[in-house]
């Protein structure tokens, strides 16, 4: 697939890109992050941050797999030309997206964080007497 359907569509005038097509996911994925920092104070921007670390380093390491396997090819007229190995930096977008965006709605909807040592209160107590 080089290229894709929409890569050169006529009367656009400019070609689609992939970071075109990336940018309304980042943008989207940052301003859900701030409405949830400010009204929750979550979440946490250093586990964010190594989410995105570990992400981005299995993120490169399988879509250079999944290029020199021949599966997904990108067309040289829609990328910035910047690499990660085989995968264009584009690629990385959408990775960078779901991390900003999953914790972000996690919090505004209400998803509970359990801390070490909470203690669930719907939860059977425990028969070994091993909950601390």
């Amino acid at each position: 697939m080089v290229g894709g359907p929409c890569a050169r569509e006529p009367g656009w005038g400019v070609g689609v890109t992939y970071l075109l097509m990336s940018l309304p996911f980042l943008v989207l994925a940052s301003a859900v992050l701030v409405v949830a920092r400010r009204r929750t104070r979550a979440p946490v921007l250093a586990g964010v941050g190594v989410a995105l670390a570990v992400l981005l380093i299995l993120t490169a390491v399988f879509d250079n797999v999944m290029i020199a396997a021949g599966l997904v090819a990108y067309g040289d007229g829609q990328r910035l030309g910047v690499s990660v190995g085989l995968a264009p930096l584009e690629d990385f977008a959408y990775t960078v997206a779901g991390v900003l965006l999953l914790p972000a709605l996690w919090h505004l909807l209400g998803g509970t964080v359990r801390t070490a040592g909470a203690v669930d209160e719907g939860a059977a107590p425990d028969p070994e007497g091993t909950d601390r």
